[in-house]
């Protein structure tokens, strides 16, 4: 019997995370939570002052990573996550970019 989740039930989406989130940790911090949730993605600084997130993984991996996203660590302030949604691409493991 196949384990891998369903095609349909992997999601991808796109996470602009507003607030104090440059200077605090905040990618390193989501690369630990991927790895420890399971999601795979990318996670990188944005020119205004945002972090992007990519996450794509089972729908309740990904939800739980959002939910991750949207206080981050300590020493971050999150004033908002703003989420688009994309078409899974396949992607494995998780990356810190820019």
């Amino acid at each position: 019997m196949d384990e891998t989740p369903a095609e349909e039930d992997v999601i991808r989406r796109i996470v602009r995370v507003r607030g104090r989130v440059q200077g605090v940790g905040f990618r390193m911090d989501a690369a630990a939570a991927a790895s420890r949730i399971g999601v795979s993605g990318t996670v990188r600084n944005l020119w205004d002052g945002t972090v992007e997130a990519d996450v794509e993984g089972p729908t309740g991996t990904v939800e739980e990573m959002l939910e991750h996203l949207r206080t981050g660590p300590p020493a971050a302030q999150v004033e908002g996550i703003d989420v688009r949604r994309e078409a899974p691409r396949g992607t494995e493991g998780f990356r810190v970019t820019g």
